[in-house]
């Protein structure tokens, strides 16, 4: 079995999942595991970090480097992507720094916004064309896509491209282990039914042995402080997000406001948070790439992402069950056509996607303000439509409460100038 993993430079989240599948018996003989990233001296850490894990679990595997990504796709049963295209410095703190200038702050900036908007124009072409790819080298694959922002990326290769594919991320698992802790459930014991669109999927049921625990959790106090913004929309709505607060800020219009300062200090929300995790992420991976230069032991453990656990469910039948990005195929009643999280179950048959009725109307209606951004974010890059791309920004719940329709427009311009060749000609 070959898996391709794709923007393998991301050291530190392939050690998690490689290390994941090395720790299923099954899956780690004969497993040959092709890394590919652009950046050399990455995927050369990344390449010493596998053959480290391989040889601390005496797996028959084997491991290839390489920059040519059709050489790492040909032949492979599963692709997994983790690329951030244009890296940290400058895209990244390009989408963060030029907003500033218009009076306009992010939390995170991958999802979302000004920022999620042009971090989806710069990833749907690079996607695509691994797509068209696969369909030439893989096409019986599966993509297993982890990259932002997963609910625009995924919506475009679903309408563009036949290859089988889900989205990943690990907001539903973490945040149900944080309510467990919050309500005092032993973990791994909550019982949850979930669903929206990724960062912004709710809770619809928890449970503990049978019992509803929203009672419980809607009548809480003592609310985390680095949690606030999640407790009031569920103080408002009746329902728990799955994304964190510092993410969900960003999704609506009430709490970071340039003429009320005062409730970024009354929900604790941390501005500029995406490139402080950058360099932090920047310096754990000089740490690790320091740790395997020393000829430290690496060990492969398993933790809490999906990945792995789906390669398992499909290549020995055992069912699996997690909450995937698929597209809403009678999925959820009063959602459209669109990207949306859901539970699926993966087994011998497949990825199969759960439907799970009509959502509660709060919900859908809050909801249907993203789907806004991400539909024209998609048909912006798949028609290459720059009009869209205003549309978009225009009708972002954050950029909306916080610029009025010119700036807006200028600072898509802006944008766009800044990132160049990253984003491809839109007319």
């Amino acid at each position: 079995m070959k898996i391709a993993i794709v923007g393998a430079g991301s050291t530190v989240f392939a050690k998690t999942l490689i290390g994941d599948l090395l720790s299923f018996p099954e899956l780690s003989e004969g497993l040959s595991l092709a890394l590919m990233d652009v950046d050399e001296e990455r995927l050369r850490t990344s390449d010493s970090m596998a053959r480290g894990l391989v040889a601390s679990a005496d797996a028959a595997a084997e491991v290839v480097a390489t920059l040519d990504r059709r050489h790492a796709l040909d032949g492979a049963s599963y692709v997994i992507t983790m690329m951030q295209v244009g890296g940290y410095r400058p895209a990244t703190l390009t989408d963060f720094e030029l907003p500033k200038q218009f009076g306009l702050r992010q939390t995170i900036g991958d999802t979302l916004g000004i920022g999620g908007i042009m971090r989806g124009l710069r990833t749907i072409p690079v996607l695509l064309d691994l797509c068209r790819e696969m369909e030439q080298l893989c096409p019986d694959a599966y993509l297993l896509q982890y990259v932002n922002p997963m609910a625009m990326l995924c919506w475009a290769i679903g309408q563009a491209s036949p290859i089988r594919m889900v989205g990943l991320c690990h907001s539903v698992q973490g945040t149900a282990g944080e309510l467990e802790r919050d309500l005092g459930v032993p973990a791994g014991e909550l019982d949850y039914v979930c669903a929206g669109l990724n960062h912004l999927a709710f809770y619809l049921e928890l449970r503990h042995a049978g019992r509803d625990l929203y009672p419980e959790l809607r009548a809480k106090e003592d609310v985390p402080e680095w949690n606030r913004v999640r407790y009031e929309v569920l103080r408002q709505f009746g329902y728990f997000c799955t994304e964190s607060s510092e993410h969900l800020a960003e999704y609506v219009p009430w709490f970071i406001k340039g003429a009320r300062p005062e409730l970024v200090d009354e929900f604790n929300i941390p501005l500029d948070e995406y490139p402080r995790r950058c360099e932090a992420q920047i310096a754990e991976w000089e740490g690790l790439r320091s740790s395997l230069e020393r000829g430290e032991a690496l060990a492969a453990t398993r933790s809490n992402e999906y990945g792995a656990q789906i390669v398992h469910a499909l290549e020995t039948g055992e069912p699996f069950r997690f909450n995937g990005n698929v597209m809403n195929d009678g999925l959820i009643d009063n959602l459209p056509d669109c990207c949306v999280e859901v539970p699926c179950i993966a087994d011998e048959n497949g990825v199969t996607p759960q439907p799970v009725g009509a959502l509660p109307p709060q919900l859908a209606a809050l909801i249907q303000t993203n789907v806004n951004v991400q539909g024209l974010t998609v048909e912006a890059a798949l028609g290459e439509r720059l009009e869209h791309v205003y549309h978009a920004a225009m009708l972002d719940p954050h950029t909306a409460a916080e610029l009025p329709l010119a700036e807006i427009r200028t600072l898509v311009d802006r944008l766009l100038e800044a990132h160049g060749d990253l984003v491809p000609p839109l007319a």
